[in-house]
């Protein structure tokens, strides 16, 4: 019975009380509680890192030496622990060549594919390739101009580290005398000592000579010899000045109208990560960075606030006689080299109707256009980091020009299979390509060949569509998925890898997936449990916890009043539990109401997209109503996030606040100017490093050191601001640079992290610890929570709504001063929430919040829709991308885009009423949320 269980005894890492608990193997486990209650101090810190400990101590001395040593988590003892596997919510890897295909493997075994059964294709002419033979080739060469010189070479090492001295020896042996080495003619005699860590070419000369009549039996010969020496390709060199002019051939593949050749396919061919297959303009990134003309050359759709403040602050490097012409241009609109910005924010409108600024842009639209070339020589030839910086601002992105953004060289994209290139295949969503790859079919030979790579293709892509990922597309940039994306791929990697025996620890993989597509996840959690792992999954999704066979609640509270198991068991029996809060919200004797009554909605005050195209958007006009809490629904990828983030708010910021980026394609938003300002809370992570806390990261911590600067004893010291910051010299404690930790490397056993002998573990130095305010140091204002904090502070109200930001949303317990390394995700989503609500609001400012309930249980829920209640009530716009039914019954309009995801979504399914949307047929969202509204 013992080895069914991982027994863990006196766990106390974070705030966990000593805990003793048995976790059965080889089940769906789900540990849930109130953020912050410790589930990730128990699932991740604790049973994961011992896991991974242990399985580092297997290891010999040698292996260990270049792995990360960990140090033992605070627990007593582990038994029944098999290896762990941790799959995060984190953001996945933001390497421009980091692709869900590459992240899969997927591209690994189409990139075989392709080498072992692509047909190739003359890239000039399209026309499919055939062998060349020895008489064809030598034929060619023969065809030069007379008197030509030329070399035969025998290619036998291409792109290749190492010494190679094999090489050298055998060719000797061969007898030849001469090779050129990475372009440079050596004797074979005296050959070079290459640098082993340098990619090197070697080729041998197998003859030199001048075209004239009566060659052919001396070119057929050395033709011959070449391909035998070179295993099937042979270089002829045709000497051009002091230059040689290379000409592949094989005798392999050769288009003859072209008289092109292409070498053996071979995997790397279609890599956009080796020169080999990268395309040689971009190297297999697919973009340029260039200057881009619509940030430099004006046009009617900027507003006079732009146009001035361009005009009165020339970007770096200008010419003075375009700086000169802006002022000039300015001038016609009698616009003053000091007026200030709001002044000119009133202008614009009057201006505009009178047609000035297009007139303005057809006078100068040569002069701008001038700047571009002097721009980006500029920024090619400047030695200067700081110059380069600055013309950034007026540089893009855009797709290179060479391949189209397809990464690879022409000779690889002109390789098919099944009449498709692998760029055209890697366009094609996960959904798309399982239909693709499952009716492809090849001839007798090939069929022999492809027949496991397909098996491995179709698998992996059926486990992307299994936990709802079918409308990525195969070539989509991993730097560009969300927390939740990117943590299911891993989990689809990890399926298809067929593991077994092993304990995988999960943390909320439900995060930005649709109801409808929660029973696929399930499955796939069930396919890793029934082939023998343990799967421990941190949950608070409620069909999660009931479809699990093991439940453990943390409680009763969040930080120092957590860290206890309040209640375990089955779903059942976690429902009938009185002290458990999950198991009351389980059985519905607590829930988030419906509210009585909704707000009405004007629809003459709405914020209007019209004519919104981005990715797969399908041309749509979509209002968002103001002074009202709206939700964004649909199924994952219908293209929610395209419409709100990517074509509203970013079109929102660069009118508003002269944000860099225009928003999406789109043709107007009608109803800008009754907003003055736009904040977005998206899902990208706050710093993690130490010296990160919820103090600085909120802004609360630049108002104490102003409090403590301005402090009688300061002033008289002189000391400013900085000299209560742990991040400069001044005031900290330079013993341990204001970590309060030191860290001692003890090589081959865990880093250790003692506290600082000189400050005790305070940052600072005796100097600043004598400033106090209230009987109060700088670091016991770090170490009070913020509970403790709001009372303290209640005379500053800049400081004292920060702070009761943090308590709305249910972070009191937290301490100010506590590393943001041992925050929870619920506990770092909010900081960064409590963040962005703390700065003061107008009454027309507009939220966007993308999916704000990441990490929060059903009470932290309830206390987040109190806090966006607050804020449409003084009349501001909340819009929240979400799939939370509890949330989406609270908006007071849903907008609902479908029908599906990817390609087959894009379009306004449903939009009104949460009861409305529960009427709609179509709707996914509107299925689900029926049955809560009843």
């Amino acid at each position: 019975m013992a080895d069914q269980f991982i027994h863990i005894h006196g766990a106390r890492e974070h705030n966990l009380k000593n805990l003793d608990v048995a976790i059965p193997r080889d089940k769906l486990v789900v540990i849930t509680g109130i953020s912050g209650s410790g589930k990730s101090s128990l699932a991740f810190d604790t049973i994961f890192a011992e896991g991974q400990r242990r399985y580092v101590e297997s290891l010999s001395s040698y292996a260990r030496q270049f792995l990360e040593q960990m140090q033992k988590p605070d627990i007593e003892s582990v038994d029944g622990l098999p290896p762990t596997i941790s799959i995060e919510q984190r953001s996945a890897s933001a390497n421009p060549r980091s692709t869900v295909a590459t992240t899969t493997e997927i591209y690994d075994y189409v990139r075989l594919l392709f080498a072992r059964v692509g047909d190739p294709h003359c890239h000039l002419c399209g026309r499919p390739i055939a062998r060349q033979t020895a008489q064809q080739i030598a034929d060619a060469a023969r065809a030069l101009k007379t008197g030509s010189r030329i070399m035969i070479l025998a290619p036998l090492v291409r792109g290749r580290k190492g010494e190679h001295r094999e090489v050298f020896a055998s060719a000797k042996r061969e007898g030849y005398v001469r090779a050129r080495v990475d372009g440079e003619l050596v004797d074979l005699d005296r050959p070079p000592t290459l640098n082993k860590k340098v990619r090197h070419s070697i080729e041998v000369i197998i003859d030199r000579l001048a075209i004239k009549p009566g060659l052919r039996a001396r070119l057929q010969d050395s033709v011959e010899a070449a391909l035998r020496l070179g295993s099937g390709l042979v270089i002829v060199a045709l000497q051009s000045g002091d230059a040689w002019q290379d000409t592949l051939y094989s005798e392999l593949y050769a288009c003859p109208q072209c008289a092109t050749s292409l070498e053996e396919l071979t995997p790397r061919m279609f890599s956009f990560n080796s020169p080999y297959g990268a395309c040689p303009v971009c190297a297999g990134l697919g973009t340029r960075l260039e200057i881009d003309p619509e940030l430099v050359v004006p046009d009617p759709r900027l507003t006079l606030a732009e146009g001035a403040i361009a005009a009165l602050k020339p970007g770096p490097g200008m010419p003075v006689w375009y700086t000169r012409r802006l002022r000039r241009a300015a001038a016609e609109f009698g616009v003053s080299r000091t007026t200030p910005f709001q002044k000119l924010h009133h202008l614009k409108r009057r201006l505009l109707l009178h047609g000035s600024w297009p007139k303005l842009e057809d006078k100068y639209a040569a002069s701008f256009a001038g700047v571009i070339p002097e721009l980006q020589h500029r920024f090619e030839h400047s030695d200067s980091d700081s110059v380069k910086q600055r013309i950034m601002e007026y540089m893009s992105v855009l797709p290179c020009t060479a391949c189209e953004g397809a990464r690879l060289r022409p000779e690889s994209l002109a390789v098919q299979v099944g009449g498709q290139s692998i760029s055209e295949i890697c366009s094609l969503s996960v959904a798309d390509a399982a239909a693709l790859f499952a009716a492809m079919a090849f001839t007798k030979e090939k069929r022999v060949i492809a027949r496991q790579l397909l098996k491995v293709i179709r698998e992996r892509l059926r486990f992307l569509v299994d936990v709802g990922l079918g409308y990525l597309t195969l070539d989509r940039c991993s730097g560009t998925l969300a927390g939740g994306e990117a943590q299911r791929i891993r989990l689809a990697t990890q399926v298809g890898s067929g593991l077994v025996g092993v304990c995988y620890v999960l943390d909320e993989p439900s995060i930005g997936l649709h109801q409808r597509d929660n029973e696929k996840l399930l499955a796939t959690l069930r396919r890793l449990q029934g082939a023998g792992n343990s799967v421990l999954v941190v949950e608070h999704d409620e069909t999660t916890i009931n479809a699990a066979d093991h439940v453990i609640d943390l409680g009763p509270g969040a930080g120092e009043h957590g860290g206890e198991i309040v209640a375990e068991g089955p779903p059942a029996a976690i429902a009938k539990s009185a002290r458990s809060l999950t198991g009351q919200y389980l059985s519905g004797a607590l829930s988030i109401p419906v509210p009585k009554e909704r707000r009405p909605i004007d629809k003459d005050r709405a914020l209007t997209v019209r004519g919104a195209c981005l990715n797969n958007l399908k041309n749509i006009d979509v209002a968002f109503p103001l002074g009202a809490f709206v939700c964004v629904t649909g199924v994952s990828g219908s293209g929610k996030s395209s419409l709100v983030t990517g074509t509203l708010y970013r079109s929102l910021a660069h009118e508003l606040h002269r944000a860099r980026d225009r928003g999406g394609p789109h043709k107007t938003i009608d109803g800008m100017h009754l907003i003055d300002k736009v904040i977005d809370i998206d899902q990208s992570p706050i710093g993690r490093t130490p010296r990160s806390n919820p103090a600085t990261y909120t802004g609360a911590f630049t108002e104490v050191r102003k409090l403590f600067a301005h402090t009688k004893e300061a002033r008289i010291r002189g000391y400013k601001p900085g000299r209560f910051s742990f991040n400069v010299k001044g005031g900290r404690c330079e013993a341990c640079e204001g970590q309060g930790t030191k860290r001692i490397e003890m090589h081959f056993l865990p880093d250790i992290f003692v506290t600082c002998e000189v400050c005790r573990g305070q940052r600072y130095n005796r100097e600043t610890l004598d400033v106090r305010y209230r009987g109060k140091n700088i670091a016991d204002v770090l170490a009070m929570t913020v509970e403790e904090a709001v009372g303290f502070f209640e005379n500053f109200p800049t400081l004292k709504r920060i702070l009761q930001t943090l308590t709305d949303v249910g972070m009191n317990y937290v301490r100010l001063g506590q590393a943001s390394t041992t925050l929870s995700g619920g506990e770092a989503q909010r900081v960064k929430l409590s963040s962005e609500l703390g700065k003061r609001a107008t009454g027309m400012t507009l939220y966007i919040l993308d999916e704000p309930t990441t990490g929060l249980h059903f009470a932290d829920i309830s206390k987040l829709l109190g806090v966006l209640d607050r804020l449409v009530s003084r009349g501001n716009t909340v819009i929240t991308i979400e799939h939370n039914l509890d949330v989406i019954k609270c908006a007071d309009w849903v907008i609902d885009l479908g029908p599906e995801g990817g390609t087959a979504g894009g379009t306004v399914i449903a939009e009104g009423t949460p009861e409305d949307l529960a009427r709609e047929r179509r709707s996914h969202t509107g299925r689900y949320l029926k049955n809560i509204l009843k």
